[in-house]
């Protein structure tokens, strides 16, 4: 087993002992766990990246690299892969979760216990989901996000997020009881709950046993599409999401990604094309489910008041986009559909972030900074206007009015948020939707005939993301103009860096994104290929064997 291979489990491992630890030292030093904290989440984007760099430069029969930390083989034991799609994710859940960190660090870690801790469980939680190969490990660290996303939720008190963490949670809670009902059922039939395996085993899965199987696979994916906010299961999403103090919201924002990460990756390997009778069972749900969930968002967006609002309602539009893109089963698509989530999971990320800063002058925080240490300079807008400008009878400027640096930067980073969301060109979230009308319109890349290109699904598809589009352009647009440009007296909010630099770091990663589309693209294409091709994960983690132990070593040393 390689030194790559080993490394894979670190995500894992690090910041499962950063919380042993920060537990350890207790409340009175939180400066030496907020750094602790930091570092840990540096070096876990680090492994990361590494590990993306490594899928990418592999060839294609090796960029798949498993781990059994128990030593025992497949699917006896725990395995963890990484692929191309898990790198993506676990690159994608570092640069959030540093993102929302240094956001937190402003003030936010200091509003409640444990929260550094909780943090550190967070991650651990979610990079396990991403990296494990099996059903019940699946089911264990969605649990390890969950337990810690219900003291991150209510982290900051208030009357708001205690009501929507208690629907946040009785929802969850129910979507694990399905998530057990239905990894049982699957055990029941196959009798093996390991994510190749069962890509071996559901073909062979007699008739008679092949309801079964499917009413199992339905309860299970009941469960996923709760967690990745499907309609009508997503109605606590909304209030949850905007209720959770920013940085929690903005790691929120790549937590309804592992509901759909487990529907892509469980879809994709047991029911491909070669799953015989059960091949894409479940595909048009897929594709009907997403069509609703992003028409309904679409609507709703139109009668959002508030920014978190707004935010939150966004996330569905790209879970409903996504869900409806994935369950066509084209490869094409769904490669453009991962570009996609990359983008769109970033710019919300920012918008979540931003959202506080934005409405921050309109309502005192519950939480006000503890010392202006790092803040930004004072407002602008308190000067007074220099020697020979005219002024009126109300003493403002007649022409040539000082505009307040914090509030030019806030309108600055919404617009490129607004614009990525809505998906204008020329960023990343325009030259994701391009992609993904032009694989609809793709006759090879659907898979029909080209007198008929797109069939009704399709051309539903296409119309919503139109139109998703133009709603929250016009929901953008009012937003901005009672944000920024309608006058009312009232102070410019009190910026600090560590608020202001994981906002430009997110929308310069957008922006990169969009210079340098083509890179990725092809990723998110070798990715969706992959998937469609299961059989070289399947016999990455059923081929990979145990290293020998001490007692193996001895008996092969004696003559």
């Amino acid at each position: 087993m390689s030194g790559m291979n080993q490394l894979i489990i670190a995500p894992i491992l690090l910041p499962l002992l950063t919380a042993a630890l920060m537990l350890l030292i207790g409340e009175k030093h939180r400066w030496l766990k907020a750094r602790l904290n930091l570092l840990s989440t540096s070096l876990g984007l680090g492994i990361a990246v590494t590990l993306l760099m490594w899928v990418r430069t592999q060839g294609q029969a090796e960029s798949i690299g498993v781990y059994l930390p128990g030593n025992w083989p497949a699917p006896f034991g725990i395995a963890l892969v990484v692929d191309h799609l898990s790198a993506l994710l676990l690159t994608l859940t570092g640069i959030i979760g540093l993102s929302a960190l240094l956001f937190a660090r402003a003030r936010w870690d200091g509003a409640g216990a444990s929260f550094h801790a909780l943090f550190q469980i967070q991650l651990m939680g979610l990079y396990g989901a991403f990296l494990t190969a099996d059903l019940f490990n699946l089911f264990v660290f969605f649990e390890v996000l969950l337990a810690a996303s219900y003291g991150l939720l209510l982290h900051g008190s208030g009357r708001a997020r205690v009501k929507a963490g208690l629907h946040y949670i009785a929802i969850n809670l129910f979507a694990s009881s399905l998530f057990l009902v239905g990894a049982a059922m699957l055990y029941g039939v196959t009798g093996t709950l390991n994510m190749a395996d069962l890509a071996l085993k559901v073909p062979l899965v007699p008739e008679a046993d092949r309801g079964l199987l499917h009413a199992g696979a339905a309860i299970l994916a009941i469960a996923f599409l709760a967690k990745a906010g499907v309609w009508p299961l997503n109605f606590w999403l909304v209030p949850a999401y905007s209720s959770a103090s920013a940085p929690v919201a903005a790691l929120f924002a790549i937590m309804t990604k592992v509901g759909l990460y487990a529907i892509l990756r469980l879809w994709t390997l047991l029911f491909s094309g070669q799953a015989g009778a059960s091949a894409f069972f479940g595909g048009e749900w897929l594709v009907y489910g997403g069509l609703a969930t992003l028409a309904v968002a679409a609507m709703s967006i139109l009668a959002a008041q508030r920014l978190e609002r707004l935010a939150a309602l966004s996330i569905l539009v790209s879970a409903g986009t996504l869900l409806a893109a994935v369950g066509f089963g084209q490869p094409i698509l769904t490669g453009a559909a991962l570009f996609y989530l990359a983008s769109s999971t970033l710019a919300l990320c920012a918008l979540f972030l931003l959202a506080e800063l934005v409405e921050r002058s309109r309502s005192a925080n519950e939480a006000p900074l503890e010392d202006e240490e790092g803040a930004m300079p004072s407002p602008l807008e308190s000067l007074h206007p220099p020697k020979g400008i005219n002024l009126d009878d109300e003493q403002q400027v007649v022409i040539g009015q000082i505009i307040p640096w914090t509030m030019a930067f806030l309108g600055l980073a919404f617009i490129a948020c607004a614009l990525l969301i809505i998906g204008m060109p020329p960023l990343s979230g325009f030259i994701g939707k391009l992609n993904l009308i032009s694989a609809l319109f793709n006759p090879q890349g659907m898979g029909v005939s080209p007198e008929q290109p797109l069939g009704v699904a399709g051309w539903t598809l296409v119309t919503l993301l139109v139109l998703s589009g133009m709603a929250s352009l016009i929901a953008f647009g009012r937003v901005g103009i009672q944000r920024f440009w309608k006058p009312e007296e009232r102070p410019s909010p009190v910026l600090r860096r560590y608020e202001c630099v994981p906002i430009v770091i997110l929308l310069g990663l957008c922006i990169f994104l969009s210079l340098k589309a083509e890179p990725l693209l092809r990723y998110t294409q070798d990715t969706a290929a992959s998937l469609s091709t299961p059989e070289a994960y399947v016999k990455a983690v059923m081929a990979t064997r145990p290293l020998p132990g001490p007692t193996t070593l001895s008996a092969e040393a004696q003559p």
